[in-house]
Order: C-alpha cells, then sequence, then structure tokens
C-alpha cells in the first residue's frame, strides 16, 4: 500500500491518534543483518504505519538494500519505502532497483540526489544518468505510472549546497510537481523554525503529506555528531540538559527522550503534521521510549502492545506477507507458526499459491531442503551464548521450560519470544517439558472469544474466533509408544509422529487439511487460517530435525551437549497432535496423565 494512501486512511479524522514511521540503514555483516531482521520483527508489534531502507551512497550494497526490502515486505509484513539516490547511478542501475522493488510488492521509493562522494570533490552525475532528483521522480512517474508513491526529502534548515531554506522551498515544489507524493524531512530539533517551514510550504502551494524526520537521542557524542554532521540548529535548552551529564550515557538517553519527546509534541499540537519518522540508526530503545513518552505505545501492556489506532486487529491470526502473489493467501500449515521466514522462503515459487493445495503431491510448495543453506540463524558463539551447554535430557527441558516461561528468548525452532496466547496453558507447557516432553509449538483452545480479543482475536470485526489446542513436540523412543497408545484412546485426538529416518504414522483417516483456527463473521463463510496436514508435516519434520542437527554441530565432536543433541535428532520423534474438542480447554494435557 502507498503510503500516502495509508497516512490518509490513519487520519481521516482530526481526532486520530498521530502515526510513526521507522529508518534503518543496511548493516555491514551478515550476523548484523540478521540482528537486524530479528529487531525489525519486534518493532513491527510498535504499529508503524511503514519503514524505509536507506540506499548506500553511491549504490554500495544496493543488492542488499533490495534484498532488505523484498525479505521486510515478505517474509516480516512491513509496508516498506525503499531508498534510492542518483549518485553515481547510470539509468540502468536505478531501471533494476526499481524492478526488484516492484516484483517485491514494495509501492514506495523515497528518491534522493544521494550525498558526494566522501573523496573526489563535488558531486556530479554518470553519463546516463541523473542531475537531480526530481529527474529521478520524473523517470519513474514516466516508466511507472502511479504504480510508485514516490517521497523526497525537505530541508527545513538548508542543505550543504544552499544553507537558506527559503531559497530551496521552489526547488522542493518542482520535485512535487514532477510526481513525488510526500516529503521527508532531514532530521532537526527545532520545533518552532520547523513548523514556520511547513507553513511556508503549504504557501508555495507544497500540499502533500509532510513527514518529520526524529533522530531520537541515544548519547551525547552521537547527538553532536549527527547534529554537526547535518549542520543543524541545536537549541539552547537541549545543550543546556545535556552538556552537563554527558559522560553518563543512562542520564542522557532519559533527558534526551524527554526532549525530543517536548519537540514532538510541540509539532503535533501545532497541527501541521500528524505522522513522525524516527531515524532509529538500527537501534530500538530511543526510540520506544520517545513513543512511550508520547504515549503512542504502551510495550508493558500484553492487551495492547499499539494503542494506535492504525493498528486494528490482525486480517488473520498469522502475520500476512505483503509480496506479490502472497498478498491473498488465506492459510498456511500450522507448523512453521514460529518460522515464517522459512515457510515464507521455502514456499516463494509455490506455482498452485495461494491455493492451500498442499495434498498434491506434485505441488513444488516445500522444495529440496538443500536450496535454502544454514537453518539456523545464530553463530555458534551466540548459541552458547542463548542456550548454554545442556548434557542432559533434564538439562534439556529445563531449557526449554525457561522458553516456555520467558526466560530465554528464542530457541532452535522458535525465531520469537514465547507469544502471550500461551499464559492460559504455561504452567501445563513448562511441566511437560520438565518431564521430558519436549514442545516446540502449541496453541490453546479457544471457545468463541470475539474477533477484537486482545490476544486471540483475528479478522472483521463483530466475529467470534476458535481454535483447537495443538502440541508439538520431540518425544524420546522409550516414551513414544505410551504417548501414542493415550492418542489413539481418545477420539478427540488426532496426531501425526515420524523420526528423522523413519515412516509417518498417524490415526487421521483423511490426508486433507484438518482447520486448527477458524473464524465466523457476519455475512461471510467460515475462514479457516491455520492447518494441519500430512504433505507439509513432512516437509516441517525435515527441518525440524536438520535445526537440531545444527544446533548440535555448534559444539565439539567428542562434548556432552554435541552427543545428546545428536541423539535427539536422530533416535527421538517428532509428534504433533491435535485435540479436536475446542471446548476443552485442558484436554490435550490428559493424555500425558501417568506418562
Amino acid at each position: 500500500m502507498k503510503v500516502s494512501e495509508k497516512l490518509l486512511q490513519a487520519h481521516r479524522d482530526q481526532n486520530d491518534p498521530a502515526t510513526f514511521s521507522f529508518e534503518y540503514f543496511v548493516p555491514k555483516t551478515s550476523q548484523g543483518l540478521q540482528n537486524l531482521y530479528d529487531r525489525m520483527d519486534r518493532m513491527y508489534d510498535l504499529g508503524p504505519q511503514f519503514i524505509d531502507i536507506t540506499w548506500n551512497a553511491g549504490g554500495r550494497l544496493s543488492n542488499l538494500t533490495c534484498e532488505m526490502v523484498a525479505t521486510a515486505h515478505s517474509a516480516l509484513g512491513l509496508e516498506t519505502c525503499m531508498h534510492l539516490t542518483c549518485t553515481r547511478m547510470p539509468t540502468e542501475k536505478v531501471e533494476n532497483a526499481l524492478k526488484d522493488a516492484y516484483n517485491a510488492g514494495c509501492q514506495n521509493i523515497l528518491a534522493l540526489r544521494g550525498d558526494p562522494p566522501a573523496v573526489g570533490g563535488e558531486w556530479e552525475a554518470v553519463e546516463g544518468g541523473f542531475s537531480y532528483a526530481k529527474d529521478l521522480v520524473k523517470y519513474i512517474r514516466d516508466n511507472y505510472g502511479d504504480y510508485f508513491d514516490i517521497g523526497v526529502a525537505g530541508y527545513p534548515e538548508g542543505d550543504p549546497d544552499e544553507r537558506n531554506p527559503d531559497v530551496l522551498i521552489p526547488f522542493l515544489k518542482e520535485k512535487v510537481d514532477a510526481g513525488a507524493s510526500f516529503v521527508v524531512t532531514q532530521m532537526f530539533y527545532d520545533a518552532e523554525n520547523f513548523i514556520e517551514w511547513v507553513r511556508k510550504c503549504r504557501k508555495a502551494g507544497i500540499n502533500v503529506p509532510i513527514i518529520p524526520g526524529i533522530m531520537p537521542i541515544s548519547t551525547y557524542a552521537s547527538f553532536m555528531r549527527r547534529a554537526t554532521w547535518c549542520d543543524i540548529n541545536i537549541p539552547k535548552e537541549f545543550l543546556e540538559k545535556l552538556e552537563p551529564i554527558k559522560n553518563d550515557d543512562a542520564l542522557v538517553r532519559q533527558a534526551g527522550t524527554e526532549l525530543v519527546a517536548d519537540m514532538c509534541r510541540k509539532l503535533l499540537e501545532s497541527g501541521v503534521i500528524n505522522h513522525l519518522h524516527f531515524y532509529t540508526m538500527n537501534l530500538e530503545k530511543s526510540t520506544v521510549m520517545v513513543l512511550e513518552r508520547l504515549g503512542l505505545v504502551d510495550t508493558d501492556s500484553v492487551a495492547s502492545k499499539a494503542i494506535n489506532s492504525s493498528r486494528p486487529t490482525p486480517p488473520l491470526p498469522w502475520r500476512q506477507s505483503l509480496a506479490l502473489g502472497r498478498k491473498e493467501e488465506t492459510v498456511r500449515p500450522i507448523f512453521w507458526k514460529n518460522r515464517k521466514h522459512s515457510y515464507v522462503s521455502r514456499t516463494a515459487e509455490w506455482d498452485e499459491f495461494p491455493n492451500g493445495r498442499w495434498g498434491d503431491s506434485r505441488s513444488p510448495a516445500f522444495g529440496d531442503l538443500e536450496r535454502y543453506g544454514v537453518l539456523m540463524r545464530q553463530t555458534a558463539t551466540k548459541a552458547i551464548e542463548l542456550w548454554g551447554t545442556p548434557a542432559t535430557p533434564e538439562d534439556l527441558g529445563e531449557l526449554f521450560a525457561g522458553y516456555i516461561d520467558g526466560k530465554i528468548k528464542s530457541l532452535p525452532w522458535s525465531d520469537q519470544p514465547i507469544s502471550d496466547e500461551i499464559e492460559s496453558i504455561k504452567h501445563q507447557l513448562i511441566d511437560l517439558n520438565k518431564r521430558g516432553f519436549l514442545t516446540i509449538n502449541s496453541q490453546p483452545a479457544v471457545n468463541g472469544v470475539r474477533s477484537n480479543h486482545p490476544v486471540h482475536g483475528w479478522g472483521p470485526s463483530n466475529g467470534y474466533v476458535y481454535q483447537k489446542a495443538y502440541l508439538e513436540m520431540f518425544v524420546s523412543p522409550d516414551k513414544i509408544e505410551q504417548l501414542v497408545a493415550a492418542c489413539d484412546k481418545n477420539e478427540d485426538v488426532t496426531y501425526y509422529v515420524v523420526k528423522q529416518d523413519g515412516e509417518l504414522r498417524t490415526n487421521s483417516t483423511v490426508d486433507g487439511p484438518n482447520a486448527v483456527t477458524w473464524g465466523i463473521y457476519p455475512g461471510k463463510e467460515v475462514i479457516q487460517p491455520t492447518v494441519v496436514e500430512k504433505i507439509s508435516f513432512l516437509a516441517w519434520k525435515d527441518e525440524a530435525f536438520r535445526l537440531g542437527e545444527e544446533w548440535a554441530n555448534v559444539f565439539a565432536a567428542d562434548s556432552p551437549s554435541r552427543k545428546l543433541i545428536d541423539t535427539v535428532s536422530k533416535e527421538w520423534y517428532l509428534i504433533n497432535i491435535v485435540h479436536n474438542d475446542f471446548q476443552d480447554a485442558l484436554g490435550i494435557f490428559n493424555i500425558f496423565n501417568g506418562l
């Protein structure tokens, strides 16, 4: 969706609360990139209208920019704006970047001239390139029509080539007249100057959304360095509060949060803007602190991670992809609930998508696992830091129980911290893991809560949502037969169980999908967005055991941890259990009585 349309939708009424967005830049290392994806994923829950990703000067690492845009859009479900600069960029390279954005489903471009080279003097266009940002805007409009929303830069305090901002306003108007549909400004700290500048822009006929660039304050040194580099005015009160405490980073962050939040409040109360764009510098805490200070998010509230009314109840119980060809997806197998990146990647070339026909053996929906390389996202050092060196099954049970209890933020099979929805079955899950049933996925039974429920709600308003209790776990050979026998005795239970190199066993009488979440809404058919079925479980089985092998490989070959996790991967069983009586909240756990 276009940025200008999202902002219009979010601010139909003058009483609608302010909205916000985030900027990220391309990290220099692969591990930094992975950590940034994790941070972007977390910050999704704050409710940004969109994010943007910078284009390195001169197009360096440009392919990684396009990759980040595609990942943010398709796997993370974040509406994304891609920076695109003219600097040392021939038309062919610009066109390739635009095609990548188009193919990723991205509809927003921030068109910039870019900075001059750090070494080598003045800025100059390459042969066959562009001289000004307005030329880039015009090229995009001429070649892509209205497909892209095009943003351009604004300079409330001037730029390096022209220090008088009033002189630059006509040039900004030219960019808008060429086809730009929103403006994002350079960072600033002088609220009064910005408010007056916006009024001058409006008087000059610039009527598109103007978005202020907000730079949170993390440390005194970074604050001064960025302000000096951008050559912006630092208000007297900022210096008076920050200089005396400049050597105490914690105090600087606290005081900086108050100063930046007060500035943002002035902007919002002036009525000239209703959206804030945060230059995160790939950090999280300082931006979140400002948003909390403004009352736009409440990270302590389980019931509402985003107060912002622009974040309605999600349309589905899992996060939608925004990629072309995936926007209409309405069904997913539950096995990838905690590894959505993997699911989206493995189904990227699914020619039957999004019909949900996993039962057709001809479907290429789940390709050869070897195509996806290393599956575990953590380095060996990080894995040991997160999960230690378990040496016994009891150690593994305590580790998994710690994840359920929120003390450990991830597992090899779960990219995210445990979700709020397991709160009602938390104690039962901890007990199972301490008894040696290592759970890697679960959901509680839900019997018709309203679709706007703060934890379980999804879909249109005035509806009701349901789900069956579900468990997925690794089980040791000495316990599996007892567990399967207990499942066979319970007429409400269906299961699939398999070893890494063994035959699938199940008591299901059909190969087709078993819906484990569904919703009932006025004027609609029943929506069944999450299912369990055989073909995708077998594909997930390969990934699940492979993740165990990769975890084992972070340890020395003769270490107790390596031997233990190798044993789990090669000899233990993976089982998923569905309790089909969604009215019985804890019935699924009765299966384990006496085991």
